[in-house]
């Protein structure tokens, strides 16, 4: 029996549905880079934002989800979306039969790694596939953006240019 159900000489007739999910707080070019890759990678991909209502996030849900919908347009496989709950439970609803996780660093491996293997002992329909970031992206991440926007510095090159507006905004910089 074929372990890939529906195929037929090695094609897979059914749809890949992945999903990304984060907090996006802000996105990042490392985000985008990743979203991409999955959009190459899989039929259909969902960009989830968590909605944690035990956290204060910098942008507002709404911000979040119109900064990705901005940034991902030219994705047709790509559509942004917000969740709260279990991740597992929540790709199990939208019938996601993969999570994509990005590791950076040796130390997220060990934090994602036992995510993983939590989800697997809560579904064993929905598999986590890890990607990694193009080397530029290595170091990145949405604290450290933040904070540096916040200090003044110059995020050009670590966000897209929507974001890099919104942080200057927020921290009452013009240009």
């Amino acid at each position: 029996m074929s372990r890939f159900p529906g195929s037929i000489c090695g094609e897979l007739l059914m749809k890949i549905r992945a999903v990304y999910p984060g907090t996006f707080d802000p996105v990042t070019n490392g985000h985008l880079d990743l979203i991409q890759r999955c959009s190459a990678l899989f039929d259909d991909v969902v960009v989830a934002i968590l909605r944690n209502s035990d956290k204060t996030p910098f942008f507002a849900t709404e911000e979040r989800v119109e900064m990705l919908e901005d940034v991902v347009k030219g994705l047709k496989n790509v559509s942004v979306v917000t969740f709260q709950g279990l991740l597992v439970g929540f790709a199990e609803q939208i019938k996601a039969s993969v999570i994509v996780r990005g590791i950076r660093a040796v130390s997220d491996y060990e934090y994602e790694l036992q995510m993983a293997l939590m989800n697997r002992r809560l579904s064993s329909r929905v598999e986590t596939v890890f990607l990694m970031p193009a080397e530029t992206y290595s170091y990145l991440s949405s604290r450290l953006v933040k904070e540096i926007s916040a200090l003044g510095g110059s995020v050009r090159g670590l966000v897209p240019p929507i974001v890099e507006q919104r942080l200057k905004r927020r921290h009452g910089r013009r240009r």
